[in-house]
C-alpha cells in the first residue's frame, strides 16, 4: 500500500466513526432548539464559557461534565453485573458501525486509483445496516433484564418486540427498492439517484417508490424508539423503561446511542431515498466537467447565504431589554466576524478553483468530494430535523395501536408495493 492508500483508508475510517459522535451535540441541541420553538419559549440560553453560548452548544458541554462526575451508582439487588455494564456499551457500538457502509461521497479518483467513500467500502450494505440496527435489541434486553427490576424488564420486552415487529415491514419495503435499483451495494444506489426522470426530475427513491419511502421512514422511527413510537419508556405506565437503573455515564452512554442511532437511520434514508450525496441535476460527471461554472455559482451564493444568515444572529442573539455594553451584542459580533472570515478563506478557494482547476486535476475530485459530503451532511440534518419535529408534535401511541400499524397496515402495504413493483417493472421490460 502506498502513503496515499494508507491516507484514504484513515481518511474514510475517521469520517464514518467520527461524524456520527460529532452530530451528537447538532442533534441534542437541535432536539432542544426546537422544542423550544414548538413550545413557545427560548430554548438553552443560560449556560456559556463567558459570554459565549454558541447557540445552546455549551449547554452539551456542561450537561456532559455533569453527567461523567455523577456518582456511577449499581444497585445492589443487580446480580449480573457484567451483562449490565456491557449492554449500554453494545447499543451505541451497533448505532456506530451502522454507518459504516454509508457512502458519502462518490468514488474518489486520485493519480488514476479509485476510491470508494465509505468506512468499510463492502458490497452488501442494505444487508449490513438491517444486521445490524437489529442487532442493537440485544444491548435494550439485556439492560432490561441484567437490571432486576420488573419496569426495566417490561419495557426491554416492549422495545424487542417493537424491533422485530417493525424490520419485517422495513425489510419488505427495501425489496420492491432493491427490484428498481438492482443492487444491495449502497454506491450503486445513490450513483442510480443521479440521474434524471424525463430530463428534469431526480430519479430519487422518494419519487420512483413514494410508498416505499413512507413504510421505511415510519419503521425507522419505531428502530430509532423515536416518539410517537417510544413504548419503552412511559412515565405513567413503567417509568423510565429499560434503563431505569441507569445513571451517570451509562445512562449517557444509552442516551447517545439513540442519538447515534438516529443519526445513521437518516443517512440510509437519505442515500436510499433522497440521492444520498448527488446534488440534484448534477450527476459528478457533470460536476467535474463544469468545475469552473460551479464554483463561480458558489462563490456569488455563498456572501448572499452568509449575509442573512449572520443578520438571524445579529436579530436572535440580543437582550431583550436595550442595555448598556450588552454582552450578547458582543457575543454576536464575533461569531459574525468569524463566519466572515471563514467565508473569506472559502472564497479565496473557490476563485484558486476558478483560474487553475482542469477537470482531469486531483484537486478538482477532491473539490468535488468535498461538496457532496456537505450536501450529504446538509440532507441528514434536514432528516434530523423531521424526527425532531416529529416528537414534539405527534402524541406517544398506545402499544395495541404501535403493533396493530407495523402487523396491519404497514406489512400488508409493503407486500401489496412488492407485487405492484413487481408488475410494473415486468410491463415496461
Amino acid at each position: 500500500m502506498t502513503n496515499l492508500d494508507i491516507l484514504m483508508v484513515i481518511l474514510r475510517v475517521s469520517i464514518s466513526a467520527f461524524v456520527p459522535l460529532c452530530f451528537l451535540a447538532v442533534c441534542v441541541t437541535m432536539e432542544r432548539r426546537v422544542a423550544g420553538f414548538v413550545q413557545d419559549r427560548s430554548g438553552p440560553n443560560r449556560a456559556g464559557i463567558f459570554c459565549f453560548r454558541a447557540g445552546g452548544l455549551v449547554q452539551n458541554l456542561a450537561d456532559g461534565i455533569k453527567l461523567a462526575f455523577k456518582e456511577d451508582v449499581i444497585s445492589k439487588h443487580i446480580k449480573h453485573k457484567f451483562f449490565f455494564v456491557v449492554a449500554p456499551m453494545i447499543s451505541m457500538t451497533a448505532a456506530i458501525i451502522s454507518f459504516a457502509l454509508v457512502p458519502f461521497a462518490d468514488t474518489l479518483v486520485l493519480d488514476g486509483k479509485s476510491y470508494v467513500m465509505q468506512g468499510i467500502p463492502w458490497d452488501m450494505g442494505i444487508l449490513w445496516f438491517l444486521a445490524i440496527a437489529g442487532f442493537s435489541v440485544y444491548g435494550i434486553i439485556l439492560a432490561g433484564w441484567s437490571s432486576t427490576n420488573k419496569y426495566g424488564l417490561l419495557g426491554s420486552l416492549r422495545s424487542a418486540a417493537q424491533v422485530i415487529s417493525y424490520e419485517i415491514p422495513m425489510g419488505l419495503a427495501l425489496i420492491s427498492l432493491l427490484i428498481v435499483y438492482g443492487s444491495v451495494n449502497l454506491s450503486d444506489i445513490a450513483r442510480f439517484q443521479s440521474q434524471n426522470l424525463f430530463g428534469f426530475i431526480p430519479m430519487w427513491g422518494i419519487i420512483l417508490q413514494p410508498l416505499a419511502a413512507v413504510i421505511f421512514i415510519v419503521a425507522a422511527f419505531a428502530e430509532c424508539n423515536r416518539t410517537p413510537f417510544d413504548l419503552a419508556e412511559g412515565e405513567s405506565e413503567i417509568v423510565a423503561g429499560f434503563h431505569v437503573e441507569y445513571s451517570a455515564m451509562k445512562f449517557a452512554v444509552f442516551f447517545m446511542g439513540e442519538y447515534v442511532a438516529m443519526f445513521a437511520s437518516s443517512a440510509i434514508i437519505v442515500t436510499l431515498f433522497f440521492g444520498g450525496y448527488n446534488i440534484p441535476f448534477f450527476a459528478t460527471e457533470t460536476l467535474i466537467k463544469g468545475v469552473k461554472p460551479v464554483a463561480l455559482v458558489l462563490m456569488l451564493l455563498l456572501p448572499v447565504i452568509m449575509y442573512f444568515f449572520t443578520g438571524w444572529i445579529r436579530k436572535n442573539n440580543a437582550s431583550q431589554y436595550p442595555r448598556e455594553n450588552d454582552p450578547r451584542k458582543f457575543e454576536a459580533t464575533v461569531y459574525i466576524r468569524c463566519f466572515w472570515v471563514l467565508t473569506l478563506v472559502i472564497e479565496l478557494l473557490l476563485l484558486f478553483m476558478l483560474i487553475f482547476a482542469r477537470p482531469e486535476q486531483n484537486m478538482t475530485h477532491i473539490f468535488v468530494a468535498a461538496l457532496q459530503i456537505v450536501t450529504f451532511l446538509v440532507k441528514v440534518t434536514m432528516m434530523l430535523f423531521v424526527y425532531v419535529w416529529v416528537r414534539w408534535t405527534i402524541p406517544r401511541f398506545r402499544y395495541d395501536q404501535l403493533q396493530r400499524l407495523g402487523w396491519e397496515k404497514l406489512l400488508p402495504l409493503a407486500l401489496l408495493n412488492i407485487f405492484i413493483t413487481g408488475a410494473v417493472v415486468v410491463a415496461l421490460g
